[in-house]
């Protein structure tokens, strides 16, 4: 039916009743999920999970509301990590000068520039290819896309430092949650947040499994990185796009949330 844009604004219009995407393509319609695209915004998916779980999350949902969708349930999209071709990124110097494939978008390009690489944004399909014939180095990603994509033949150091975790929303377009009673509302909500559980089961069941498969497969991963100056790296960044007293105060929050 079209893009994760295409079925959000469906759903928008009452057109299909539910839809799950990225926070990402939600962007333009709710800024403040803007913010969940910094670099090293979570320290751990169980952290991730208490916060979108928590009031942060029950905010944000009261903001979809005002777009004509209802928020219920946030699934886990994964924790994204650096991988490549050349040899164990092991600290923040390890990365310098390294050609890494990012999505277009600035502040993945920013988060490169920041850690000392090269970010060279190319479509997904022209990944595989490029490490090859050593156009880039590497790229990042979750397991479970390290594997299908068989980009761990060609890349097989994986550092996993977890820069990026967004969170993905499952949300019902507000006219078809209206003709709802308020007891079918109530099991669908739950229902919902159900299902969130499901699949965060699952997800981390895939993620064991890839990570399986790329290791007896030769991958070599690595673990034990202090992540810290990675951390400290992103200043500049969030200088950047962390502007307004608000969204200062929705990362500190996030960033103090146990």
């Amino acid at each position: 039916m079209g893009e994760e844009k295409d079925t959000i604004e469906q759903t928008q219009f009452g057109v299909i009743d539910m839809v799950r995407a990225s926070f990402g393509t939600f962007n333009d319609i709710v800024p403040e999920t803007q913010l969940f695209s910094l670099p090293y915004l979570f320290r751990s998916e169980d952290h991730m999970h208490n916060v979108m779980d928590g009031p942060i999350g029950e905010e944000l949902g009261r903001a979809f509301e005002d777009k004509d969708l209802v928020a219920l349930a946030y699934y886990d999209g994964g924790a994204r990590s650096f991988y490549n071709s050349q040899k164990p990124i092991q600290s923040i110097e390890d990365l310098k000068d390294m050609k890494f494939r990012v999505m277009q978008n600035d502040v993945f390009v920013d988060m490169m520039s920041a850690l000392g690489a090269n970010a060279t944004p190319m479509p997904y399909g022209e990944v595989y290819s490029s490490i090859q014939t050593g156009v880039i180095d590497g790229a990042e990603n979750n397991f479970p896309s390290y594997d299908s994509s068989g980009h761990a033949e060609v890349a097989k150091y994986f550092t996993l430092d977890q820069h990026l975790m967004v969170p993905e929303l499952v949300a019902m377009s507000k006219s078809s949650w209206d003709k709802l009673s308020p007891e079918d509302q109530t099991i669908l909500r739950d229902a919902a947040r159900n299902s969130a559980t499901v699949q965060r089961q699952l997800w981390a069941d895939q993620e064991k499994a890839s990570e399986d498969k790329v290791v007896a497969a030769g991958a070599e991963i690595v673990r034990d990185i202090d992540k810290q100056p990675f951390i400290d790296a992103m200043g500049p960044v969030y200088e950047k796009y962390v502007t307004t007293p608000e969204a200062q105060d929705l990362v500190k929050r996030i960033q103090d949330t146990q």
